[in-house]
């Protein structure tokens, strides 16, 4: 073996030389500036998103003098709960509460229900029409809803549906993202894993119900909470389908508050107490959910 060939082999197999000292601190110093900027702009978003819920909150407890003065102080000077008071003695609060939840609740099962079977149609089942069907889900999606508001108001006079608990929950059982969402989630889900359950003599809904919706978790998550989320903050359509007091949602009566339907004055305390009562079943539900929400590769088996 000549030398030259000796050389060029220890050459080779020669450790990668390591850079200086002084250049490693130089690389650790900017990793740190990097981070650290990064968590500073990081942090100034989250005060700038949490700041005016903190402000809501602390207002809530506030007199309306105060709330009128110090409209944005975090602390309270005279610590008060007579907004809530108000709200649940004085007010019907409690029906609008009841009316939204029993509304929620209904649309968000029924949404789980009737988009799962849609999006498993879709995805699954093939029948004439199909490709249509999913072209005017998806024109759907692209239609503002304020566009149908007349039209819906029409069909829910026209059915003898109006001002009823079922003129307020039937328009809301279907939702054409879910669908979508539904539908794409399917169509990851291999198929051998229905063909293994037709062999062993399962029908269509049996495979859908048995086999495949469990295996459909993630996609369910995301449909219930934004079922929940969208059904109780749902306004437009209420008003459309509702005139009585006993049918009024907590969108609606926040509505009236804020027009001053107690009494005068501004009624910040009043009117932020309602607000922040209303965002704690939509918190309450995202936080319970928040660790369950997959990927919708998750869930599927692979070939």
């Amino acid at each position: 073996m000549s030398s030259t060939t000796i050389q060029a082999e220890q050459r080779s197999t020669a450790p990668a030389p390591t850079p200086p000292p002084r250049q490693r601190r130089r690389r650790s110093t900017a990793t740190i500036v990097a981070t650290s900027v990064t968590y500073a702009v990081l942090i100034a978003l989250a005060v700038v998103y949490i700041m005016p819920f903190l402000i809501q909150v602390a207002t809530s407890f506030k007199t309306d003098a105060e709330a009128t003065a110090n409209p944005v102080a975090l602390i309270p000077q005279t610590f008060t709960t007579a907004a809530y008071t108000k709200l649940f003695v004085n007010s019907d609060f409690p029906v609008w509460f009841a009316n939204s939840a029993v509304v929620t609740v209904f649309v968000t099962l029924g949404r789980v229900f009737f988009d799962s079977l849609a999006g498993y149609a879709l995805a699954r089942l093939h029948f004439r029409g199909r490709t249509i069907v999913f072209a005017a889900l998806v024109a759907v999606m692209s239609v503002p809803m304020v566009v149908l508001l007349i039209p819906k108001f029409l069909v829910i006079n026209q059915l003898g549906i109006y001002d009823s608990y079922t003129g307020m929950i039937l328009p809301l059982l279907t939702d054409a993202a879910g669908v979508f969402i539904m539908k794409n989630f399917f169509e990851s889900i291999p198929a051998s894993v229905e063909e293994q359950a037709r062999i062993d003599g399962a029908g269509t809904f049996r495979v859908f119900w048995s086999i495949v919706l469990p295996m459909a978790r993630p996609a369910l998550i995301t449909i219930i909470i934004l079922s929940f989320q969208g059904s109780w903050n749902e306004l437009a359509h209420f008003i459309v389908s509702t005139q009585s007091p006993s049918l009024t949602t907590l969108t609606k009566g926040v509505a009236g508050l804020a027009s001053g339907q107690l009494s005068q004055g501004s009624q910040y305390p009043l009117k932020l107490a309602a607000a922040a009562i209303m965002t704690i079943p939509v918190a309450v539900l995202f936080f319970i959910f928040q660790r369950r929400i997959m990927n919708s590769s998750e869930g599927a088996v692979k070939e």
